[in-house]
């Protein structure tokens, strides 16, 4: 099951918005078929968490069915030794903010958690981002 999410999740690598007033219908995709309007949200909407919903749907795992990264806190059973393929939250602007990040567990080092996701420098890609900023990990299932 991990292995599929990670397959499904970089057969998008390098799918990224288009600057400008032209959206990639790639990125629109992610909010479509995860049942949000892509054409009213455009590809500059926030989307880590749609395309984390969109690679849940396709791989027949849990959704949080939500656009918020925070919404994945409650998705499937929290995990202190994440694995490949997981579910990582992160805060944004403030730990008690609304605002985060969310992505696919890839690995870590001593600083930080390399992350698997969408909307990450506005495309599909693997980023380091800090652990001082972890929220946690979920392990999703079917």
């Amino acid at each position: 099951m991990k292995t599929k999410i990670i397959d499904i999740a970089l057969d998008q690598y390098g799918t990224a918005e288009i600057v400008g007033k032209e959206d990639n219908p790639e990125v629109l995709k992610y909010f479509n078929d995860i049942g949000f309007d892509g054409n009213a949200l455009k590809d500059e909407t926030s989307w880590c968490s749609a395309f984390v919903n969109w690679v849940a749907q396709m791989a027949d795992v849990q959704c949080s069915g939500k656009l918020d990264a925070r919404s994945w806190l409650k998705v499937g059973k929290e995990t202190t030794a994440p694995e490949k393929g997981d579910v990582v939250v992160f805060w944004r602007e403030s730990k008690s903010s609304w605002k985060g990040h969310v992505g696919f567990y890839i690995q870590q080092d001593s600083k930080n958690i390399f992350v698997l996701g969408g909307n990450q420098s506005n495309q599909v890609c693997i980023k380091a981002y800090p652990k001082s900023r972890l929220l946690g990990y979920r392990v999703i299932t079917i």
